[in-house]
């Protein structure tokens, strides 16, 4: 937990300043609230048994005073609420900011087993609770310190035994803090842990939502939904128990403290060791004392729901990214396009068969290779290990002859062009979506490269051409429309290494026949990897692999490959 709170305490570091001067003021208002009981003991004590004329001419110097102690306390408060929450907002700001750089980081690994509701969740409602925790519970703290410090003082000097007859309480009113605390920690973590599993069902429903209509399957969502909205209640039963039992103890002990004082002034008064103006002081300090335990009382459940966000945080924060950068990784240029697997085995995590076992291939400088073979081989995880989106687990990719493990992971994706089958278009336009393939582009060179993709024609039949909003993922295009935007974005980035997986197998015919052009003329001059579901797009290819669980079987032409009467044949004529 120490360790948590010292990272926690990382990020004020750059608000210093303002994180001072939120303290400062908190002292004022706290020290505003202990002052006016003393003036009105002052009153009460001192002032009435003077002449009227001098009571008159103290009021008046005394109301000048409060005066200024309220405007002071005025501004104090105005400053912790809005300065205070400001410095909040930006802590909230950076750490929002470190952790969405961090997830880009992440390797598909990490994503293979993530739910976005869940990472959506941290991101949000958990870093809100962080912040508001960094920014309420140092001044809460120093309020309530300053409070209850200043107020055991001060009615240590006005009555030693009214003081102990407080006091007496504290301690046990903090051992009963002390145990509670614990269990409310675990059952505030159980309530993250079930919001997210609701954000993360919220997301796939409405993700889903036209597949869920289709079948007319709302009831079985609902009903599903329901499960977890009961599991998130009765987590928040749970909570709220502890809280509860908190709330009501510490009620208790803060009127127990008031009943000490009230019997104990009532026996020092009766003993003549006590009189009435100091007893009625005592009371309005109880009620300063009193107070903060509140405010403390409140600062729990924040530190719950906000420490238990941070450790959520920092369990993101600390997964180390299974695939980085060497520390002497170069810049990988000037590309010509020429790939080897060398000895290439790959399994996805640790006790788990290989995918992928002694792969060795050799593929020149704009050579056309195809991919086939049955689902679940290994064709798509093998074209996903050239760009780094996974590391293999033995062996070597050259590229040029230089290792990819070597080079920059950006500088290797810069080189590297991927269409795939399940295109995702951002929301935006289309403009927005092409250029994507090359930030700074400019609008001719979207255009031409839209051109290049067999996309202009379509896109300016549209009202509002290349400036259209295509919705959500582009739910407003058909799938050949989309399909092409994706080729556009990569025409854009003109990478010398094209990796196309399944690009035409969702599509109709007439659609296929036109992205199918758009890919071949996409592929002109560029070391170009096909995995192919139809087998008929590939019969042009150079080479043509064959891919099962034992590895390559097979490799040749169209042709040769039919000759040789093995798995591609069979293949083939199952498709035919």
């Amino acid at each position: 937990m120490s360790k948590n709170l010292k990272k926690m305490l990382q990020y004020y570091r750059p608000y210093r300043a303002i994180f001072w001067a939120d303290m400062f003021f908190a002292a004022l208002s706290a020290a505003a609230a202990l002052i006016i009981p003393l003036v009105v003991r002052y009153v009460t004590g001192t002032l009435i048994y003077r002449e009227p004329q001098e009571i008159l001419s103290q009021l008046v110097k005394i109301a000048v005073f409060l005066a200024v102690l309220l405007a002071v306390d005025c501004y104090s408060r105005f400053f912790i609420g809005n300065y205070g929450h400001v410095m909040g907002a930006k802590m909230e700001y950076d750490m929002r900011a470190e952790l969405f750089a961090h997830m880009q980081k992440l390797s598909f690994s990490f994503y293979d087993d993530a739910k976005v509701g869940q990472l959506m969740s941290r991101i949000t409602s958990d870093l809100f609770d962080i912040t508001e925790l960094l920014h309420h519970g140092p001044e809460n703290l120093i309020l309530s310190l300053l409070k209850i410090t200043g107020a055991f003082l001060i009615l240590l000097c006005i009555n030693g035994w009214l003081a102990l007859a407080a006091f007496v309480v504290i301690p046990v009113l903090f051992l009963f803090a002390f145990f509670l605390n614990r269990k409310m920690r675990n059952a505030f973590r159980r309530n993250r842990i079930k919001i997210a599993e609701i954000n993360a069902q919220i997301e796939d429903n409405l993700s889903g939502i036209r597949v869920v209509k289709s079948f007319a399957n709302e009831e079985i969502e609902n009903r599903k939904f329901q499960v977890g909205n009961d599991g998130f209640l009765s987590a928040k039963k749970n909570s709220y128990r502890y809280m509860g039992c908190f709330q009501a103890g510490v009620g208790v002990f803060t009127t127990l403290i008031q009943i000490n004082v009230i019997l104990a002034g009532g026996v020092l008064i009766a003993g003549r060791h006590l009189n009435i103006s100091d007893l009625i002081t005592f009371l309005l300090y109880i009620g300063v004392f009193t107070e903060p335990i509140r405010t403390l009382v409140d600062f729990t459940e924040q530190f719950q729901n906000g420490y238990t966000g941070f450790e959520r945080f920092r369990e993101i924060m600390d997964i180390r990214p299974d695939i980085q950068d060497a520390k002497d990784a170069a810049e990988l240029t000037d590309v010509i396009g020429n790939i080897s697997f060398e000895n290439v085995s790959f399994h996805y995590k640790e006790n788990t068969d290989c995918v992928l076992s002694s792969i060795n291939l050799e593929v020149p400088a704009g050579a056309y290779i195809a991919l086939v073979g049955p689902s679940g081989v290994g064709k798509t995880t093998l074209c996903s290990l050239i760009p780094r989106f996974y590391d293999v687990t033995e062996g070597t990719i050259r590229i040029d002859g230089k290792d990819i493990r070597s080079v920059t992971q950006k500088s290797l994706r810069n080189q590297i062009g991927i269409v795939q089958q399940d295109i995702y278009l951002f929301a935006g336009t289309i403009y927005e979506n092409i250029a994507y393939g090359k930030p700074g582009a400019g609008r001719e060179e979207v255009i031409e490269a839209a051109k290049n993709a067999n996309a202009d024609e379509f896109i300016r039949a549209f009202p509002d051409g290349y400036d259209t909003d295509i919705g959500q993922r582009g739910i407003k295009l058909s799938g050949g429309q989309k399909q092409r935007l994706s080729i556009a974005r990569v025409f854009l980035k003109n990478p010398p290494i094209l990796i196309f997986d399944e690009a035409t197998s969702a599509l109709d015919n007439e659609s296929e026949r036109v992205v199918q052009e758009s890919l071949e003329k996409l592929a002109k001059n560029r070391t170009t990897f096909v995995i192919a579901h139809r087998l008929t797009t590939i019969q042009n290819a150079e080479k043509i692999l064959v891919l099962t669980e034992k590895g390559i079987e097979e490799s040749g032409t169209h042709e040769q490959l039919l000759e040789k009467g093995g798995i591609y044949e069979k293949l083939y004529r199952m498709h035919d």
